[in-house]
């Protein structure tokens, strides 16, 4: 608790302290915004006129788009941006700094010559237009990064959205509309990204912290239903996370001290025509679990290097990297060390993914090609430490796919436009040396079943998708659409996926959206060895979909958007030794749980039903200066395994509801709040007498009694020192407030004999320091 109290007594100090430097001078510092302007195809617009609201500041793009505004006082502000032929923008929440350029893309959507549309002013809320008929949710680089109690982790960030369930606050495992955490897909820049998160669940997509450096992230797009036929291999959910362009104005970076670690970034030209943006990160994690008397210490560095270069005026080459390094160290110093670090999966994680992609725009065309790799290498255990030390769990295992994506697409505003692509993969490097110990890996009658796999193989998939997009009257949208996949590595691989899709205008600020459509997801190739038939009995999980919204933009900074949906799924992996349950991986943090990683006989059996109502209200920062989300979720998802029962699903949490809000009082200070209520997830109860005490009783899997609602309040506070030539910010960010001991999740303790309940720390303030220059 001291050592709380100085943290925020220091972080206060630096907060009310004046700055010094720039008000000796008695000049006021200035920034710099620096960009460039396209149309909805990547072509640049020439002659566009580019100005910042409330200022006479204001420029007009060259003939590759470019534009600069220089002595920008420093603030928050909004950029109008308008030319001949296109629909003018708003991007809001643009914070001009003394330190590194602020660097922004303007994309400009075509302006229908046919539009019947009244009200043309533009708005505040930009998404893909190519996506009409989904509700796409979209977070700037500044929201994800401003928001309370997220540790400023891009995925952290979409949990604040509707459908969103996180059944373990410290992770990022995001449960979507009812589905596993490795039924959501992540793509970075356009690459396909199997982990996104440091120590990441193999198999699935969670994971304690994101591999993304927030200071790269331009804008994250997530839908969650009505997700057109170019995205794929996912049933649940879609966030793409673009990233921004180092800037082309000079050389120029970012000292980052935050929650978890310490990093820099180092961004500028790279010859005449390009830019590059790169940065290195490491966690002190390990300091502060070895200071605080933890028996396991992790550790992580990441690296980020991304570059872009054009190739003319319609041709850009850009290429990404982004890599990481996880350990995770024991310090066994007594017997209550031995024990807990008898409970912990001990990983090493080697992984990175790159990229490649060239940009070919036209004046009513684009045409994209990425060649890209993903590699993670695993080297997990646990140990009993029993005399002598027992090994219960074994994996030396590495995953590598390498992919080729065409896509070829028009102008969206067209009166019939498509998209035409196709996206192959070939995993070149799938290798698995495992054991698992009889004593987790039982049968349904208890009978130990231990698994040595050290084998290899190859996998191939490919998927061609055509979605056409057509509006028989200005107000009306509506797309059509098929995907067909393939994969060589199940018996049945070959699939078709039908999705249509209509977005209906009814007034100038309502619209109408509804979809229907049919989507698939192979296994995760770690499932494909859990038992010699795996292969055979695995098929791709099938999912149909029905979604019907209405869209309300209250005023041109506030919009309402009210969802509902229908699931439905079929050859959902059932677990045979475990015949009531379906497989719903998250992140293994305990072998002894259950049997981890899917490493088990599956038949693909299983059945779901979901359907739920979401409503979501965004305000972004304007003349007001207050920004703000509202997300309220209700729905129920059941299940049946082989059983043929239907049970509560393992993520079915009734309902959802999050609140994030915050309040610009000048340049200097900012001040937000988070608060997130949810029902808890169901739990199995555990046998507490005879021979199978300590087991869990899964006879009543889903039907215990569920973990006490879950509720916590974050607050934060910012503050801004503008300098000659450089920026400093400082943040103090409280999470929990009122220490709510929140429960995720349960496990036995053989010592005592009873259930033991992990429970989420109390009230954590943390700091972080922000030096541009």
């Amino acid at each position: 608790m001291r050592f709380r109290t100085l943290i925020i007594a220091l972080l206060l100090a630096g907060l009310v302290a004046p700055p010094t430097g720039a008000q000796e001078t008695g000049t006021r510092p200035t920034g710099t915004v620096v960009g460039t302007v396209v149309s909805a195809t990547g072509e640049p617009v020439a002659l566009a006129q580019i100005e910042i609201l409330d200022t006479d500041l204001l420029a007009v793009s060259d003939e590759m788009g470019r534009f600069a505004i220089r002595s920008v006082p420093p603030g928050v502000y909004s950029l109008r941006a308008a030319a001949l032929g296109y629909r003018p923008v708003l991007q809001a929440n643009l914070v001009v700094g003394t330190g590194k350029p602020l660097t922004v893309r303007v994309e400009l959507p075509t302006q229908p010559i046919e539009l019947d549309v009244i009200e043309v002013a533009p708005s505040y809320f930009i998404e893909p237009e190519r996506e009409a008929a989904s509700n796409v949710r979209t977070l700037d680089g500044v929201e994800t990064r401003r928001a309370p109690g997220v540790l400023e982790d891009v995925v952290r960030s979409v949990a604040l959205l509707p459908g969103v369930a996180v059944p373990s606050p410290g992770r990022n495992d995001l449960a979507v509309r009812g589905g596993a955490p490795f039924e959501s897909l992540f793509l970075v820049d356009g690459i396909e990204v199997p982990n996104i998160n440091h120590f990441g669940s193999q198999g699935s997509t969670g994971g304690p912290l994101s591999l993304i450096n927030i200071e790269f992230v331009r804008e994250t797009n997530f839908a969650s239903g009505g997700i057109g036929v170019r995205y794929g291999d996912r049933t649940a959910s879609v966030t793409d996370i673009g990233l921004r362009a180092g800037n082309e104005e000079r050389l120029s970076g970012t000292i980052n001290v935050s929650a978890t670690g310490a990093g820099a970034i180092l961004e500028g030209p790279l010859g005449s025509s390009g830019s590059f943006l790169f940065s290195a990160r490491r966690s002190y994690l390990d300091f502060l679990f070895s200071a605080a008397g933890f028996s396991f210490v992790p550790s992580y560095w990441d690296f980020q290097l991304k570059t872009r270069n054009r190739l003319g005026r319609n041709d850009a080459l850009s290429f990404l990297f982004v890599g990481a390094l996880d350990d995770i160290t024991f310090n066994t110093e007594d017997e209550d060390d031995e024990y807990e670090n008898s409970r912990i999966l001990a990983p090493k994680v080697r992984q990175y993914f790159a990229g490649v992609t060239w940009d070919r725009s036209f004046s009513s065309s684009q045409l994209a090609v990425s060649l890209g790799r993903t590699f993670s290498s695993f080297e997990t255990t646990q140990t009993l430490f029993t005399d002598p030390p027992q090994t219960i769990f074994s994996n030396v295992s590495s995953e590598g796919e390498n992919s080729l994506r065409i896509e070829w697409a028009t102008d969206p505003a067209r009166k019939l436009a498509w998209t035409i692509g196709n996206t192959l993969k070939f995993a070149s490097d799938l290798s698995y040396d495992v054991e698992v110990a009889g004593q987790i890996r039982t049968d349904s009658l208890g009978t130990p079943q231990p698994l040595v796999v050290d084998t290899s193989f190859t996998a191939f998939r490919n998927a061609t998708y055509l979605e056409l997009a057509a509006r028989p009257v200005d107000r009306l949208r509506l797309t059509a659409g098929v995907r067909a996949d393939y994969y060589d590595f199940v018996e049945d691989g070959f699939r078709l996926s039908p999705r249509l899709g209509a977005a209906w205008q009814v007034a100038s600020s309502t619209s109408l959206k509804g979809s229907i459509g049919r989507y698939v997801q192979p296994p995760s190739y770690i499932w494909l060895i859990g038992d010699p038939a795996n292969p055979e009995t695995l098929e791709p999980i099938v999912s149909d979909q029905i979604t019907l919204g209405i869209e309300q933009l209250l005023r041109p900074d506030l919009r309402l958007q009210i969802e509902g949906y229908v699931k439905e799924y079929e050859d959902y992996p059932a677990r045979v030794f475990r015949p009531q349950a379906v497989l719903s991986p998250s992140g293994f943090e305990d072998a002894t749980s259950d049997i981890p990683f899917g490493l088990e006989p599956l038949l693909s059996v299983g059945t779901g039903s979901v359907f739920g109502l979401e409503v979501f209200l965004q305000k972004r920062l304007s003349e007001v200066p207050v920004y703000g989300l509202l997300a309220l979720s209700a729905s129920r998802a059941e299940y049946a395994s082989l059983e043929g029962v239907d049970r509560p699903g393992t993520y079915d949490t009734r309902f959802i509801g999050s609140v994030s809000a915050g309040w610009r009082i000048n340049t200097k200070w900012e001040v937000s709040g988070k608060f997130r209520i949810a029902t808890g997830l169901p739990t199995t109860p555990f046998i507490t007498s005879g021979p199978d005490t300590g087991q869990r009783d899964w006879t009543l899997y889903n039907q215990g009694e569920r973990f006490p609602t879950f509720n916590a309040l974050d607050l934060r506070v910012d503050r801004r020192f503008s300098f000659s030539g450089w920026q400093l910010e400082l943040y103090l960010d409280v999470q929990n407030v009122y220490g709510r001991k929140n429960i995720s999740a349960v496990r036995w303790d053989p010592r005592t004999n009873e259930p033991e309940y992990n429970e989420a720390l109390g009230v954590l303030p943390t700091i972080g320091i922000n030096v541009d220059f």
